[in-house]
């Protein structure tokens, strides 16, 4: 089977999760709304610089799952899910899923949001595997730090040669779909780079490299 490889934010859906998992953390007052949106929106504003230390951003993102229990977790973003995140939902993006499944492809997202907030999104698209930054669990709760090597940049690739060390998958006819000049490491690491809506950054490398440029929200 080859390999359909996608990224979540900005290119699956039509925003950022992980932004608006902080947001939606501020409207309900589960942490205080001022400092924490301060925070996230400079982290983002990082991201899209290419300047994120991504372990100082995931000390900050991951603390919240660390003050609640995972019920209450679930329960806040099942909410989410509805409140955010469908509205997000690429009308295109799911006809790209179903074009790749149709010829037979395996469908895994890549991430570097973590998973307790794209895991559930994965499901919602009916992907067959989900590659994400992963929180530590100690017991049935989340401490707050990363586990292992961050979904994020050559990261993501690190994890990618792990999983397909693990799985028996190849990247032999792969293609790969972002956004975002933080993912040209796997970009440039597949058969097909796609750039789907990309940040200036990447459609400038696209346009010289001669990748297929995609608009998932027309």
């Amino acid at each position: 089977m080859r390999l359909a490889i996608f990224d979540l934010d900005n290119t699956l859906i039509n925003g950022d999760s992980d932004h608006a998992w902080g947001e939606f953390l501020c409207r309900r007052g589960i942490v205080d709304e001022k400092a924490y949106r301060e925070a996230n929106d400079h982290f983002l504003q990082q991201y899209q610089a290419g300047t994120l230390d991504i372990h100082e951003f995931l000390n900050f993102a991951l603390r919240p799952l660390a003050n609640h229990s995972e019920e209450q977790l679930n329960a806040w973003h099942a909410e989410f899910m509805t409140e955010c995140i469908e509205p997000m939902m690429l009308p295109a993006a799911r006809d790209l899923l179903d074009k790749h499944r149709a010829q037979g492809d395996f469908l895994l997202i890549i991430t570097a949001t973590n998973r307790f907030v794209t895991a559930p999104i994965a499901e919602r698209l009916g992907v067959d595997a989900l590659l994400a930054t992963e929180p530590e669990r100690l017991a049935d709760r989340f401490t707050g730090r990363v586990a292992g090597t961050p979904c994020f940049q050559g990261g993501k690739v690190v994890r990618l040669d792990t999983w397909l060390s693990e799985t028996g998958h190849s990247l032999a006819g792969s293609s790969f779909y972002s956004d975002s000049h933080n993912d040209l490491p796997l970009l440039e690491k597949v058969d097909f780079p796609v750039a789907v809506n990309p940040d200036a950054r990447l459609e400038a490398v696209a346009r010289e490299r001669d990748w297929p440029v995609m608009d998932l929200r027309r």
